[in-house]
Formats: C-alpha cells, structure tokens, sequence
C-alpha cells in the first residue's frame, strides 16, 4: 500500500500544473513539491518495513504522519469535492489520483490502528498485551479493556493479571541501580573521609596552636581516654550518628530512571503550553459570540480546536502520568530490593542500630515515599512555569495592575518556607517513633507467647499506646501545617485576582471590567489555581523524601560484614586454623575471642566445652565472619555449613527446609531423614514430609526444629560442620542416636571436619579433640584421656557431673528398649520429644492416626506429586492433589471481595466523631455556597461594562471590589475550617483504630498467632496504618472538596445555562456506569496489592532471623531471586492498578472534551440571543466541571481503595477473644495460699469437631508438693501446662487452685498467680529490669538479690549501666545461656505459689544446670513445682510422679510406690539403671 502511494504521490505531482508565467521562468515548488513528497513516502516505505523486525509492528511517528497528513488534506479534499459538484473540475486524472491517495492514507491509518502481532509475539503477548499493542491503544490504553471487563464480571485474582514487562522487573532495574548506587557511594565516601582528613587537620592545627606539640596532644588525648573509658562507646555512636555517606541517593535514583525521566519531561512541557490555549480560545468565542458580523464556520472551527486541543492535552497528560508511575515503581523496586540485599551483608554495628521494625519501616513507608513523590515530581519546575507563563497573559490582559497579584504571591514565599522547615522537622521526629513502635510490635508478636504465661500484655500495650500517641502528636502538627499551607494557597487565586481587579479598575476610569477581560482572566486565574495548591503539597511530600532519603543514605550506605580475616589458603592436612584471633561483637566493645591459635585437622571431631559466657558460641561466629576482627585471622579450607543454638526454620514444608535450595538425592535425604531421625516425626505429621512447618516452625519441638537444622546441614555436604550445640533441646536417647548415626566416628559426616560446641559430658570420650573456652581464650585442649590426666578444670567438671551423665546415658539405652517392648504398631512416635502443645500441633497429631495411613497408601501411587502450598509468594503453583486435613498450617490470606460495605465507612465516621463529622460537613458546605457567592457575583460585574459604557463609572465599583473581595475571604476561612476539623477528626480515628488492633490482638488465642504468619500482623500496623494515618485523610480531603466544587458549579451552570443541565443529567448518568465499572476492578486490585505485599515482610523477617545461617550456606543469592520473585508479584497488581487508573482518565476526559465541545456548539447556535458574560460563564464552568469530575471519580476510587485498610484491620479487631483478662470474680490477693491443684474429670480438646487431648484426668496436687510429668510425644504432657494456663479451655471437668475453679477467674488473675520457665528462651528490647519486672514492682534490692540466686550477679555487676543495660532485639547480646538464666530471675522475682518447668535447662553447661536445679530446690521449698520432664534424672527426687499415655493418667505416684508397682514408670527407671537404691540416694 505504501508502494501504491509513492506512485499515486509522483504521477499526481508530475501532471501538468497550471502555475502562473513568471518573467524568470517556471517556479521552483514545481520541482520541489513531487520531489520532497516522493522522499517522504520513500521514507514510510523504508519504516514500514522496518517495523517487520520490531517487536510491535505499529509504529508512533507513521500514525502522526497519516494523522497530520489526512488532517491537512482536508481542506484540498474539500475544496476539490465543492468543484466537482459545482462541476468546475478541469483536471479530472489529478482529482482521480488525489482522491486515490487520500483514499488509501486513511487505509494505511486504519491498518496501523489493528497492527499485527508478529508469529514469535504472539506468546509474550498472551502474557502482557502491552507489548505488542499499537501506537494507538497504547495512548488510549485499550489494551488493557479484557482486565476491566473480567474485574467487572468477577473479583480478580493474581493469576488474571498481566506479567510485568522485562524492563519493569525487579532483576533489571535493580542490576541498574546497584551499578549507580556503588559508584555514588563510593564517591560520597571520598568526599567524607576528604572532609573528616581536613578536620583532623584543623584540630591539630588548633592544638599546636594552643602550645601543644603533636606528640604531646596525642599523649593528653590518651589520658583523657583512659580516664574516659565508660564514655568511649556513647561518643563514638554520637560521632558515627551523622559520620555517613550522603547526598548520592537522589543521583543514583535519577541515573536509574533518566530516559523515562526526560520523557515525561517531554510530555509535561507540551501540556503545560495547551494549557494556555484554552483562554486565548474562550477569549476568541467570547469575542465571537458578541460580534454579530462574524460568520457561523468560525464558531465551529473554535469549537472543533478547543476540542482538539483538549483531547492532546488529556492524552499528553495520562502518558506523563504512566512515565511518572513506572518511575515511581522502579524506585520502590530499586530500593525494596537494595534493602533486602544490604540486610545480607550488613555489619553487626548496624543490625543493633536498625532493628527488623526500623528495616521493614525503611521498605514499607520510605520507599513508597518515593513512589508517590515521583507523581508530584515535576511539579517542582512545572508549578513555577505555570505561574510564570499565567502572570503574562494576565499582564496582556490587564497589564500593570497583575503587579498587585505578583506582590501578594512574592508575600507567600517566605510564609511557605517557614511552613517546609517546620515540616520536615517534625516528619523527622515522627519517623523515628513509627520505628520505635513497629520495633516493639515485631517483638510482641515474636515473644507473644511469654506475654501471655506472663500475663505482661498490659505493660508493652501501654509502652506501644505511649509511642503511639507521641507519633500521633507529631501528625497532628504536621496536618494542622498542611491546613494552613492548602489555606494560604487557596487564598492566593482569590487574593491575586481580588488585588488585581481591584487595583484594574481603581487606577484608572477608563479600564472597565468586561466578560472578555474578566471571564478570559478566570480562567488564567483557574491555571493559576493548581500550581499554587500543588507547589506545596510537593514541598511537603519532599520534606518527607528528604527524609526518608537520610534514613536510606545511613542504611544502605553502612558498612558491610568485613569477613577479610577469614582466609582460604590450602594448608595441607589442617581444615581450620587461628592464628593469634581476637575477635569482638563491635569494634568499639570489649574483646570476646582472645589471642586464639588452633588448629583442627581435616575430618577431626573437636568439641568446644567451656561454661556459659566463655565464648563458645562467638567462635563459631568468628569462623563464620560474623564479628569484627581485631587482629590476627582464620583460615578455613573447603564449604562449610552450620547449626545454630536456636534451630531457624523457613515456612515452608519440612522436605523444603531440608533440602534448602540443593538439588534432590532421594538416597541421600532418606539416610539423613534416618540419620536425624525424623521418620517417626514425618508418621506424625498429616503431610509427612510435604506437610508445611509454620513459621518459625511453630508446628515443631524445640528437639524436631534442631533435628530439621542438623538434617539440613547434613543434606548440604560441605567439607567443614559448625555445630553449636545442636544436641541441647533433643531428648538424650535421641541425642545419642544423632551422635552415633551423624556426628560420631560411625556417622555419616565421620569423614567431615566436625567442630561440636556441647555441654553433654557423655560423648566427649569419642571425640578426637576437645577445646576447653574460658572468658574467650583457649585453657586446656587435648584428647579426652590427656586432659583428664591434666587434672585441670575439664577434668574436675567431669569428675563433678559425670554420675549424671552416666545415668543419662543408661536412661536412653532403657528408652530404647521400651519402644522396641511395645512395637511399631503399638505407638508410632518412637525417638521424638514432646512438643509444645500449640493448637494446630496436637490437631495434627490427633489427625496424624487416621489420615496416615491413606496418605502412605496415596504417597506409594503417586510418590513424584507435589503437595506442598510453596514458600510465600509461590502465588501460581496449582494445587495437584487432594491435602490432608492439617497438611496446610497457614491458610491464604483472607481478602475481601466486592463492594466496601457502607458499615467501613460507618466505621470510620464512628471513629472520626459523629459530632466532628457534621461540623466538617457545615465547613464545606460553607465553602460551596462562599464560591457560588463569588462567581455570580463576578458575572454581575462583568454587566456594568454594559449598563456604563461611554458614562463615568459611579460608587458601586467600590462595593464591587469589597464584596467580592468578602466572597473571596469567607470562602478561604470555610476551606480553614474544614480542613482543620478534618485533621483533628482522622487524627482521632486514627487512635482509636490504632487502640481497638492493637487491643484486640494481644487478646486474641494463641491458635490464632500459630496459623497467621507475622508479616500478616505487621503489614496491618505497618502499610495499613499508615494508610489510615497520612493517606486516607488526604484522599477524604481532597474528595471532599471535588464533590462540593461539582455541586457548586452545577448550580453556577444551571443559573447561566438552564439547558447545560439536560447534558449534565445525561453525563452524571454515564459517569456513574464508567465509575461502577472501573472501581470495581480498581478495588480489587488494591487489595491483592495488599495481600502481596505482606510475603515481602515474612520473608524478610525470616531472611534476618536466618541470617547467620543463609550466609554460611552461602544461599544470599537465592534469597535475594525469591526477594525479586515476590516483589514482581506484587508489582504485577500495583502496575495494574496504576494502568486501570489511567484507562479511567483517557476515557472520561475525552466524554468531558465533548462536553465542552457541545457546550460550545450550543453558544454558537443560540449566539444571537444570549449574552457575552452568560457564555463565558458557561464555558469557563464547563472546563472546570469536566476536570473536577474526573478528579472526584479518581478520588472516590483512591478513597474506596485505600477504605480497605480500615476492612482489614477491621477484620483482625473483630477475631474472637480468648477469655476476658479480669472477671468480677476476683480472688483474694494472697491466692493461692497452699498452691494446691485439683483437676476434676478434665477434659481438652483444640477445636469442637476433633477428639479429646486429655480424657478425664482426675488427680490431687498438694501444696508445695514437686511433681514430675512423664509420657511420650502426644501423651498430653504440654497440653497439662497450657490448660493451667487456660491457653486452652476445658471442654469438661474443671480445675481447682486452692479450691477456686479457674475458669471463673481472669486471665490474668490466674496467670499472674503462675510462673512458667519455658523451653526457649524469650527477651525483649529494652533494659535488663524492663524484662525482669515490666510494671516496675519490685525494688533494686530485690532485683539484685533474684540475679545472684539465678548466678547472673557477677556477670550484671560488669555491664556498665547495671540494671539498666540494654538487652538487644531478641536478646541477642547474650548468650543463649544467659537468656535461660534470665528468664529463672524471672521466676524468681514473682515468687509464685506455683512453678512449671519446661526442660528449662537444655541450653546450659552441666555446671550451671546444678546451680539451676539446687537454686529451684531452695528457693521453691515451699511452692508447688511440677517439671515436665524429657529426662528421667530431672525428676527423680520428686514427691511424686504422673505418667501420662494418651491423654489419661496412668499411674501417679512417688517414685518409690511406683517402683514397687513394676509398671510403666518402673519399667522405664529399671532400664535405664535407677535402682531403688539410688533412688533413696538422690532424695
């Protein structure tokens, strides 16, 4: 076809022309017009078959050249068809191939409309349509018409959403900005350490001149250290406070983006000057419609360019909006991802100053920051061009008098800087308690557990609500500044034009206000208005980048993990060797590894012993380049893996967090499942190994979770084992299984390097090297032959508690023998530990008997399907097979579909303040009638030019001027008013919104706490309430004002233009199909935005908890693939959102174009019978309401989107309560006296519809009597604890505590009455006597007194600060050890009639386990203590023991009786070598 047109094009150009005779001869166009048309169709040919090789086979600048090239044809085109029906054609061949050509342009157009998606597309373009779509539906975003209408038909899903283009992805902006990122720091690092050189001089310039020679000044300095010592730390952490690289983010954020940047640039610039045609157009269809000799074709061609000219302004605008959001999303990519990144390699100084609350802060808020200020960006040069190009046509119309309006705009300068300064510093204030707060919350949900046996939900909910409400005053302030400022601003089009009006018609007599100069000054003054209302929310929204730019400068700006001490030099016959290492936490903190050299052969097994404190844990941590390396190094040759103390475990199924990334041997995971002995565990589980482990593993035993870690690390089969302690929470049966099957001289790492931190005595005669830690230094090492002839301090400590150990070792044997008595088939559950009774385990294993059995059958059919839900963010994976009932732990989560019910409105209104809300009402409806007060009023004016033409203009202009100059004030104060009861209002709702989650979820059950992961939780007091803080009020706000600036307008058109209202009843109606339409897709798209992003926190939270072990493994780049996967994912749905946004302003700005195109049309009809001023009313009203319109459907969709964080906290403020914390039944102040516990036919079950977990216990506890627990996994021994508790509730019988039924008491009362030692130790941020004694109960003295008793005495007295010294996150300044030790001061402080202990002793050294267990014997002769006991030696001395087999009391008894009895108890102690002998002994 384009062909067809070259020679359609030459032969027309060629023919003979009719030119006129010239006296120099033929003119030149005859020869340059064929010429220059033949080169430009040449060229289209040439493009148009270039675009065979494109991806998308349109192509943009062949569409604009048909477009122009038909639109100027036009006028040819008419001309010729007026002669041909005049019959006055003398060239028929010319006119024949015109019309051929312009026959086949329109061809060509229509064809680049439906371009053809090439056959290698056609599948990319199943996935994202974008891609190939034409120039045409990509300016109009057609499309994008299939996800509408399928968000129309039914609530939308991830999977209907679209893929992301390649360049949109998180892989490729990312690898971008860390290329810009490195160099940017890298030269701001330059500039710093320029800078700090060049204060160093100029203090030692100082100092000389001061009379000090250099030396001497260094001498002083050295003194004054010594002398300073306790100081250094807190001076050194004020220097390094401000000591970071800066002023490189912003850069390398602009390198990332620049081509989409100057793009928008681009597209910005050309709005920003059709903006201005629109005046000059009105003032020309004013002067039309008063001049009754101007011809009717004019009036159409000023409507058909003002349609015109709206129409490129909307679609130039909707492309600048979509550069602008694509940049936005990069920069949230780039930063979320870089984020993520540093958290892998970040050093240990700068995980204590930035907790995972501060980081998830640094994801969730400060990168959307950044995202939402890319829309307001260019508003920065934009807003001041505006104004300027408006002040001149202003002074065009008006001249000298705009001078007046410039004066009180230069007045406002000033006023705004003030009003930014004040901003930031308070944004500053406030981003530090939103970290604060979401620093405790992360902590109370980790340790929610201990808050609840503790019954301390009260002391961190007010810690939480104190934060809470400074970070609310904080808003508060900032939102009455931003009143102020959107006060300040709107007055300014009212002041200017009120100053320059008046000062137009006052300075002279001659300059009369007519319809042109007035109504085509409006309208100037209308542009004017959005560049002063925008200018300073951008401002503020870059206060708040500034911001959030410092706090990402400090953090991804840190140092790394410095790991240079840790070498890889090939050592024959040596795998590890420490040279002369000294290792610290912190460069500035005390040394904790000292002076270390030792070597450790290849395929050694070397234990490190030594007691809590000395530093065993730390060496491994220097092996792995986890500290700060102070001198010497440490040479480590081949892969390593790693077992930390606390097992970390991934949600994600069990075979997952085995194989971790590795490809599968099935070979080797089935002997490591049997080396580790997980196959009784995997009978236990619904799934078996496919079943999904909660995270943090809730769903698994402290001894099934270090099993899962060692089975991991023996999966991964690396040349160099850590392994901290992996034996402490496994029973000891199962320990020695481990030790011979994995770790000993027969087990499957017998040819691996081993190094085997350990407080079990009992295997150290099988190592092949033990190394003996004291305060971090090495004192004894040696086989354990030598170091017991050494006679040193090993060889005392053996001698000490080897009896226990023996008896220990006896003990598993007899265990042993026990399952192999009673069968497979008599009990399943062999060698695994008991596990802490939360809800969805005991479901599980009560479900375990009846659907194992078809799980095994299934499994042997079809053993290559997968089950398994997937890591978070897996959102594609299909489901293959049927799950199990209790297979899957955490379900989907939770989303609401459909239209947000008017009750979350209500809600929030509730929230806000029925009062307020009407009084906010009042202020707008105020304003309304202020503004429709204004413009008529104006309009009148505009009359005098008629009514006093040609006379002197009389008193009434002064009364002009002062009124409309009040209309013009009262309208500002009503909009002060309103948005002033507004922030007061949201800031209201915001607390109690804040208060009812927060209230709400330290009461909710435990259950719920085990099924919903925590990013769930923290995504509600993370993005939602932020979302109910600073978005909502916003979008409240500015809705607010667009449907009170509609209804004004309507009224102000219907009084000038009665008939506009049958078009405007016509365009309400379509509005709202368009807006029905589009919000239903848009909501739903806003809520799948929410429930993807909360994958992205989980998985960060568990990247950092597992930090020690990703980077052993070496797995950071695996991590960080997932990171990108689920960032995508939730890009997917802002992307789409985003796209649906401008699909909706495309469509309703071309309906309001032809508005005030009809508009138009209808004032040159009836030109003739209506007046200048009426017109220019009418369609000045016209252009605004189409504008406001759009605005008010955009914020009613923003407004019902971003309504859904209040849906969703709501949903998690409305979750079942457990039992109210204090009852009207309260007990008296002493209970219980005796401690005596009774359980009356007690029953529990974990939901209505499974069986029961304890069945009938009847028993009778004395005061002060010491009770033992036994039974195997199931038997319902953690159950009994939870039950005291009331973690779970009866579902029959009851419990007596000195004779009170507890389940007519409060929670509280009762569990401030209990104390519990758990398994796992538990701390939290703050001071040491913060997490002895939250509510400040108890003296110092008292506190030091329960530190010695609990040995920990000592160890306090060194710290600096005593009580008051800080327990990191988690408590990871201390050793696990010390962790334990502190939660026994706990008990010891509360001094409870009743004591239960969870093998509460695992994690220490045998040395101190005695102390512990002498100190219980001591200090609670007098209490009620039952032990829930996974070794028998624990209980022996008890007064008596309860077995426990399936949910009933067996025998319950002393251990004397029990042993005469020759039953389960006694068949257990006889095996295991306890002797009534030594039974007598230990009593």
């Amino acid at each position: 076809m384009a062909l067809t047109e070259v020679v359609f094009t030459i032969v027309e150009d060629s023919g003979k022309l009719q030119y006129p005779a010239f006296s120099n001869g033929i003119p030149a166009v005859q020869y340059t017009n064929p010429v220059l048309y033949s080169i430009t169709w040449i060229l289209v040919l040439l493009i148009h078959d270039s675009c065979r090789f494109t991806v998308c086979r349109d192509s943009g600048i062949l569409f604009l050249f048909f477009m122009f090239s038909l639109i100027s044809g036009i006028f040819q085109l008419q001309t010729l068809i007026r002669q041909a029906v005049q019959g006055s054609i003398t060239d028929v061949p010319r006119f024949s191939f015109f019309l051929g050509s312009y026959g086949l342009q329109l061809l060509l157009l229509f064809v680049s409309i439906i371009s053809d998606v090439a056959p290698e597309m056609k599948e990319a373009a199943e996935k994202n349509p974008e891609i190939t779509a034409s120039f045409l539906s990509s300016i109009t975003f057609h499309w994008y018409n299939r996800t509408m209408v399928k968000g129309y038909r039914k609530p939308l899903e991830i999977d209907d959403l679209w893929e992301l283009r390649d360049s949109e992805k998180t892989q490729q902006i990312f690898c971008t900005f860390e290329k810009n990122m490195k160099a940017g720091v890298r030269k701001a690092q330059r500039k710093l350490e320029i800078w700090h050189r060049k204060k160093k001089q100029r203090l030692a310039a100082t100092d000389l001149a001061n009379g000090l020679s250099k030396a001497q000044s260094q001498d002083a300095l050295v003194l004054e250290e010594k002398e300073k010592k306790p100081k250094k730390m807190a001076i050194a952490g004020e220097q390094s406070n401000d000591y970071y690289a800066k002023n490189w983010l912003i850069v390398a954020l602009l390198q990332t983006c620049a081509g989409k940047l100057l793009k928008s640039v681009g597209l910005k610039l050309i709005h920003d000057f059709l903006v201005f045609v629109n005046p000059q157009l009105l003032k020309m269809i004013i002067n039309f419609v008063s001049d009754p000799k101007a011809y009717l074709w004019q009036g159409y061609v000023f409507a058909v360019l003002l349609f015109l000219t709206a129409l490129v302004q909307s679609l130039c605008l909707q492309q600048y909006f979509r550069l602008c959001f694509e940049v936005g999303m990069n920069l949230r990519t780039s930063l979320v991802a870089a984020i993520y990144k540093k958290a892998l390699t970040v050093s240990n100084v700068t995980r204590k100053e930035s907790t995972v609350g501060e980081t998830v802060n640094l994801m969730s808020i400060d990168a959307q920051r950044f995202m939402d200020f890319t829309l307001y960006m260019h508003q920065l040069w934009s807003s001041p061009l505006q104004i300027i190009i408006s002040l001149v046509f202003l002074w065009t119309e008006l001249g000298p008098s705009v001078l007046a309006g410039i004066g009180v705009l230069v007045l406002l300068i000033p006023l705004n800087a003030v009003l930014v300064t004040k901003s930031r510093s308070i944004q500053v204030k406030n981003m530090k308690h939103k970290d604060e707060r979401m620093k405790i919350m992360n902590e109370i949900l980790n340790g929610i557990k201990i808050l609840k046996f503790f019954a301390w939900e009260l002391s961190f909910q007010k810690q939480v609500e104190k934060i809470r409400a400074w970070e609310l005053k904080g808003l508060l302030h900032f939102f009455h500044l931003q009143s102020f400022a959107i006060f300040i601003f709107s007055c300014a089009p009212i002041l200017v034009s009120v100053a320059t009006f008046a000062v137009y018609v006052m300075v002279d007599e001659n300059n009369i206000l007519d319809a042109q100069k007035a109504f085509t000054s409006i309208a100037l003054f209308n542009i004017l208005r959005f560049p002063l209302g925008m200018f300073p929310l951008t401002l503020s929204s870059m206060v708040q980048v500034k911001v959030s730019t410092d706090r990402l400068e400090r953090y991804l700006g840190s140092e790394d993990l410095n790991t240079s001490a840790i070498w890889h030099n090939s050592i024959p016959a040596c795998a590890v060797k420490f040279r002369e290492a000294s290792f610290a936490w912190d460069q500035d903190s005390d040394v904790t590894i000292k002076d270390i050299t030792l070597e450790i052969a290849h395929g050694s097994l070397v234990a490190i012993v030594g007691s809590v404190g000395s530093g065993k844990s730390s060496l491994i941590s220097a092996m792995l380049g986890e500290m700060e390396n102070i001198k010497g190094d440490i040479n480590i040759q081949g892969s390593m893996a790693y077992v930390p103390q606390q097992a970390w475990i991934q949600n994600a199924t069990l075979k997952d967090n085995i194989i971790f990334g590795s490809p599968l041997d099935e070979t080797r995971y089935q002997q490591v499942l049997e080396a580790c002995a997980l196959h009784p565990d995997l009978k236990l589980l619904p799934g078996g190994d496919l079943t999904e482990i909660g995270e943090k593993g809730i769903n698994l035993s402290g001894g099934q979770k270090q099993r899962v870690s060692l089975a991991r690390a023996v999966y991964n089969n690396a040349d160099i084992y850590l392994l901290d302690d992996p034996l402490s929470a496994v029973d000891t049966h199962v320990g020695r299984h481990i030790f011979d099957k994995v770790l000993g001289p027969e087990g499957l790492l017998q040819n691996k390097t081993r190094i085997l931190v350990t407080h079990n005595l009992s295997f150290l005669a099988q190592v092949d090297d033990i190394v003996v830690l004291e305060a971090g230094t090495v004192t004894e090492r040696g086989s354990y032959s030598t170091l017991l002839a050494n006679s040193g301090s090993f060889a005392q400590l053996l001698n000490t508690y080897g009896n226990q150990q023996d008896n220990i070792h006896e003990e598993e044997e007899a265990m042993a023998g026990l399952e192999e008595e009673e069968g497979p088939d008599d009990y399943p559950e062999l060698v695994t530990e008991e596990i802490p009774a939360d809800v969805v385990t005991m479901t599980q294993k009560n479900e375990a008997s009846v659907q194992q059995k078809i799980f095994n059958r299934s499994r042997s059919t079809s053993s290559n399907i997968s089950i398994r839900k997937g890591h978070p963010g897996h959102l594609n994976e299909k489901k293959t097979m049927t799950e199990f009932k209790g297979q899957r732990l955490i379900d989907k989560e939770a989303m609401e579909t459909g239209k947000v019910k008017l009750f979350t409105y209500l809600r929030y209104f509730r929230a806000v303040g029925w009062g307020l809300s009407i009084c906010i009402l009042i202020g707008n409806i105020g304003q309304a009638a202020s503004f429709i007060g204004f413009n008529l009023w104006l309009s009148d004016w505009t009359n005098d030019a008629l009514h006093y033409q040609n006379e002197t203009y009389p008193v009434t202009r002064d009364v002009r001027v002062g009124i409309y100059g009040t209309l013009g004030a009262s309208n500002s104060l009503f909009l002060l008013i309103a948005t002033g009861l507004t922030s007061f209002g949201t800031i209201r709702a915001s607390r109690v919104m804040h208060e009812q989650l927060l209230s709400n979820i330290l009461r909710v059950p435990m259950s719920f706490f085990d099924s919903t992961p925590t990013g769930r939780i923290v995504n509600r007091f993370a993005k939602d309430i932020f979302t109910v803080d600073e978005t909502i009020p916003i979008s409240l706000r500015s809705w607010m004002n667009c449907f009170f600036m509609i209804l004004s307008t309507l009224v102000i058109i219907c009084i000038a233009t009665p008939y506009f209202a049958i078009i405007t009843l016509f365009l309400g109606i379509l509005y709202y199909f368009i807006l029905q339409f589009y919000v239903a897709t848009s909501r739903q798209l806003r809520r799948l935005d929410s429930v993807t992003r909360s994958p992205i926190y989980s998985h960060f939270g568990e990247t950092v908890s597992g930090l020690s072990v990703i980077r052993a493994f070496g797995h950071q780049e695996r991590f960080l693939q997932h990171n990108e996967k689920i960032v995508d994912v939730n890009q997917k749905s802002v992307y789409s959102w985003f796209v649906s946004n401008r699909w909706l302003a495309v469509r309703l700005e071309l309906v309001g174009n032809l508005t005030v195109f009809f508009a138009v049309l209808l004032a040159v009809f009836v030109k003739n019978s209506v007046s200048s001023g009426i017109v220019g009313l009418s369609i000045s009203s016209a252009m605004n309401i189409t504008q406001t319109l759009n605005w008010l459907v955009r914020m009613t969709s923003e407004l019902e989107t971003n309504i859904v964080a209040i849906e969703r906290l709501n949903e998690y403020t409305e979750i079942k309560n457990e039992a109210p914390w204090v009852t009207t039944e309260r007990p008296p102040s002493q209970w219980p006296n005796n401690g005596e516990i009774t359980f009356i036919d007690y029953k529990v079950r974990y939901r209505p519809e499974l069986e029961l977990v304890l069945d009938g216990i009847n028993c009778d506890i004395k005061g002060t009597e010491k009770i033992g627990v036994v039974g195997r996994t199931g038997a319902g021994k953690s159950s009994l604890t939870n039950c005291l508790f009331r973690i779970l509730e009866a579902a029959g019988g009851k419990i007596l505590i000195d004779g009170l039924d507890i389940a007519t008491l409060g929670l509280h009362d009762l569990r401030e009455k209990l104390t519990i030692i758990p398994q796992d130790p538990i701390l939290f941020s703050g001071s040491l006597r913060m997490n002895l004694d939250p509510f400040d109960q108890y003296s110092d003295e008292d506190i030091w007194h329960t530190l010695e008793l609990a040995h920990l005495k000592s160890y306090v007295q060194t710290l600096p600060e005593g009580l008051s010294s800080p327990v990191s996150e988690g408590g990871e300044n201390l050793s696990v050890g010390q962790r334990q030790l502190v939660c026994l001061a706990r008990a010891l402080l509360r001094k409870s009639k009743i004591l239960i202990l969870d093998e509460a002793t695992a994690a220490v050294d045998m040395e101190t386990d005695h102390l512990i267990q002498e100190t219980i014997r001591s200090e609670f002769a007098n209490c009620t203590v039952i032990t829930i006991a996974h070794r028998l030696h624990t209980i022996m001395d008890s007064h008596r023991v309860l077995v426990l087999q399936e949910g009933k009391i067996v025998e319950f008894d002393s251990p004397e009786e029990l042993l005469q009895q020759q039953g389960i108890f006694a068949g257990m102690a006889r095996e295991a070598g306890i002797t009534r002998s030594q039974q007598d002994t230990a009593l």
